[in-house]
C-alpha cells in the first residue's frame, strides 16, 4: 500500500480515497435500502455539507459533515455528537455525493475504534440514479 504520511511524490484526493477504500468495506445502495426496511438497527450518517444534505438526502440519515467527523465522533471533545460518539458497538453507515468523502469519513472511524462501519458505493448520486426514495427538507 502507498504511504501517504511519507509519499514519494505529492498526493492528490483521489490517493487518499482510493487509500481509504482499501480498507473498508462498502454497501450497494440496493443493499443499504434493504438493510432499512428489514429494520436493522443502524446509524446513518450523510457526511456531505448541509446545502447538499438540505437539497435531497436519504431518510433518516444524521448529517454530520466530513470536516467534522472526527469531533463529532470523540467523546473527549466537547461537542461530541452522541448518536455517532455512542455508536461505537452500533452497525454505521456512511454516505457522501459519490462515496469519495465517505470513504475517508470510514476509513478514519474505524481508526477511532468504530467496528462496524460501511460506506455506501457510489454514495447519494448512485442512490438517487437507481430511484431509490429521498427526503427533502431542511434540517435546523
Amino acid at each position: 500500500m502507498y504511504n501517504l504520511f511519507k509519499p514519494e511524490q505529492p498526493v492528490g484526493l483521489m490517493d487518499f480515497v482510493r487509500a481509504a477504500k482499501s480498507c473498508i468495506t462498502e454497501i450497494t445502495p440496493a443493499e443499504l435500502k434493504a438493510r432499512l426496511d428489514a429494520g436493522e438497527d443502524l446509524l446513518l450518517i450523510d457526511v456531505r455539507e448541509a446545502a447538499e444534505f438540505e437539497h435531497g438526502h436519504i431518510g433518516g440519515a444524521h448529517l454530520v459533515p466530513r470536516g467534522i467527523i472526527e469531533a463529532a465522533a470523540d467523546t473527549s471533545y466537547p461537542k461530541h455528537y452522541p448518536p455517532l460518539s455512542g455508536a461505537r458497538e452500533k452497525q454505521i453507515a456512511v454516505y457522501c455525493a459519490t462515496s469519495g468523502r465517505s470513504a475517508m469519513a470510514a476509513a478514519v472511524l474505524q481508526m477511532m475504534g468504530f467496528r462496524k462501519v460501511i460506506n455506501v458505493a457510489g454514495g447519494f448520486s448512485r442512490w438517487e440514479s437507481e430511484g431509490l426514495p429521498i427526503v427533502r427538507e431542511a434540517e435546523y
